[in-house]
């Protein structure tokens, strides 16, 4: 929950963020141009794209999200992103747009050293004022946690990380003690604890209990309610559920789900869907545009056949589609059931160097363009293999959620290539869940530039 003042805080972030971008802009024309000029038409439309890009990096990268505000170093790396993206994404529009002559180099160097400098500066005022709000004046609200077990420990460190919250200790060391067994009636200490909290002006209570003790929620509020404190009920599932899980509100209903999966979001399958739509046109424009006729005549002339291979893959959802690869191998009648061996018979010379160096994997950026694959994901399977391998690695088909990718974790970390022994399999499934579950923007970026590094390195099982 946020404060006032913390609510304050954020919106005084944007404004303050929007006063340095456009100072910035003019102290920069200024000192190029001189006072006495006049601020041409073309400049005005450079400011405006200037803000529009800078806000929408800002949402893009989450900056004025909780989840950033609570820490220095969080507030300074959300920053430090849509600061060198506003870098990135202004060179493309000056290029793009023909401004570029007009614009002098040392303009954009004296804006962006002055934006970079006065981002930092009011950076580390935000956080000398939010440290002097927070701690000195006492702004924060204050808790009590019931009872001190082990869901109550954790529950206390994640509020002392909140900067919203001042934790002020627990009460009691179990939820049984809050209640009579035999009579079911709340224990007179639970009263006078929540009047003790009331009169030291503690108004919010967080009471953990036991699934099984939920039934007692409403005569506690009732209790809290005559002490006027306000009571937060936090259900212990743990003895129930020994594997992580999150809650979501459907309605007036709890959603409990057993898995953490950030896709499922719309805003970060939003911003995945976005970064491969970029990548993969930049690399079928730049790339593939004069290196498929070139490979295209090396294939014909080595043997005969289509230069293209498709072949039926397991996709999102299990759903089946055509995985596209440029073709490694002599037309044979075995290609969508037996996986390339080591020494192969059936790959032609054009064929290793592609394997080798992953180039045979390009036409797959067409599959993500058109929708079927991501740029980073689980390597899509034939469907004999999901088929024989569901039935014998647990939780296989759970990386079947994801659209398949052209590269992984798993890849990057030498899981790739035949996969005839199952424990390389369980290793891939493995580093498959563990991308799906700890998804980022920053990650896929990551494992792109691994996965490129790794092209020009010797991999054993690049074959």
């Amino acid at each position: 929950m946020k404060t006032r003042y913390s609510y304050l805080f954020h919106y005084l972030l944007i404004i303050t963020d929007l006063l340095v971008v456009n100072l910035a802009f003019f102290l920069a024309w200024y000192y190029v141009f001189g006072v006495k000029s006049s601020f041409e038409l073309s400049y005005r439309n450079i400011l405006l794209v200037t803000n529009l890009v800078w806000l929408s990096l800002a949402s893009f990268f989450g900056m004025y999200r909780r989840t950033r505000l609570g820490t220095l170093r969080a507030i300074f790396k959300s920053c430090a992103k849509a600061y060198f993206g506003h870098i990135i994404l202004m060179g493309f529009y000056l290029f793009f747009s023909g401004l570029k002559p007009m614009v002098p180099d040392n303009f954009i160097i004296a804006y962006y050293v002055g934006l970079g400098s006065m981002f930092f500066i009011s950076r580390l005022g935000a956080a000398f004022i939010e440290l002097g709000l927070f701690r000195y004046l006492n702004v924060r609200r204050p808790v009590l946690i019931i009872p001190q077990n082990s869901m109550g420990l954790r529950l206390a460190s994640n509020l002392e990380m909140n900067q919203n919250y001042h934790f002020r200790g627990f009460k009691f060391t179990s939820d049984t003690d809050l209640f009579d067994s035999r009579t079911g009636a709340l224990n007179p200490e639970v009263s006078k604890v929540f009047s003790e909290c009331s009169a030291k002006g503690i108004n919010d209570i967080y009471v953990i209990l036991n699934y099984e003790h939920l039934k007692y929620g409403p005569a506690l509020d009732e209790e809290a309610e005559r002490a006027c404190v306000r009571l937060n009920i936090v259900p212990d599932l743990v003895g129930k559920l020994s594997m992580p899980y999150s809650t979501e509100h459907m309605g007036q209903f709890t959603v409990i789900s057993l898995r953490h999966e950030p896709l499922e979001s719309i805003q970060n399958r939003f911003k995945k869907r976005v970064f491969d739509l970029i990548f993969s046109s930049l690399v079928i424009c730049f790339l593939m545009s004069w290196l498929v006729p070139l490979l295209a005549i090396i294939i014909k002339a080595q043997s005969r056949g289509p230069v293209f291979f498709k072949q039926l893959r397991s996709g999102r959802n299990n759903e089946p589609f055509y995985c596209y690869k440029f073709r490694s191998m002599r037309v044979n009648d075995d290609s969508n059931s037996r996986q390339a061996t080591k020494n192969d018979d059936r790959i032609t010379a054009i064929g290793k160097f592609m394997r080798r160096t992953s180039i045979d994997e390009l036409p797959q950026f067409f599959n993500v363009l058109i929708g079927n694959m991501s740029v980073i994901g689980p390597r899509p399977h034939m469907l004999k293999h999901t088929e024989q391998y569901s039935a014998i690695i647990d939780q296989y088909m759970v990386r079947q959620f994801l659209k398949p990718g052209i590269s992984g974790l798993a890849q990057v970390n030498g899981f790739r290539g035949e996969t005839e022994d199952p424990e390389l399999m369980r290793k891939r499934v493995e580093y498959d869940l563990m991308y799906m579950e700890s998804w980022r923007l920053s990650l896929d970026v990551k494992l792109v530039l691994l996965t490129i590094i790794n092209t020009f390195k010797k991999e054993e099982r690049a074959y």
